[in-house]
């Protein structure tokens, strides 16, 4: 019965320890020090960069619509505070994984603006 105890307890541990990492990772935040030149970017990226500043045309619907970032990837702002965009891959037949996201008052006039080519899963400051 000892040991059925202590299996138990280790058993418990070890779910316990699982759960708690993947809740430190469900929160991770942008790494404000990843930042890429707009220069640096690929040229489908830098071109909605600019589409972005002068207000379009988008070539996709959902451009400038609300980002909710329910990833809580990007830093915590108000509902309507970060807007989306998409940047085109080359060879996808749908809208690819790459976008940039931007946040601010104006969507012309961006606060911040962040690059992801994995959906999400990462962003990097886009330096202004």
């Amino acid at each position: 019965m000892q040991v059925s105890l202590r299996r138990l307890v280790l058993a418990s541990l070890v779910v316990v320890s699982a759960l708690a990492g993947t809740a430190v990772e469900a929160k991770k935040s942008v790494d404000e020090t990843a930042t890429v030149a707009v220069s640096a970017l690929p040229p489908e990226a830098q071109q909605t960069h600019r589409l972005i500043r002068n207000g379009g045309p988008f070539p996709y619907g959902k451009d400038g619509s609300v980002f909710g970032n329910r990833e809580r990837v990007l830093p915590r702002r108000a509902r309507g505070y970060y807007r989306e965009y998409t940047v085109p891959t080359p060879g996808a037949r749908n809208r690819g994984a790459r976008r940039i996201v931007c946040g601010g008052g104006q969507p012309t006039q961006p606060e911040a603006c962040y690059y992801s080519d994995d959906h999400y899963a990462s962003f990097k400051l886009i330096a202004q």
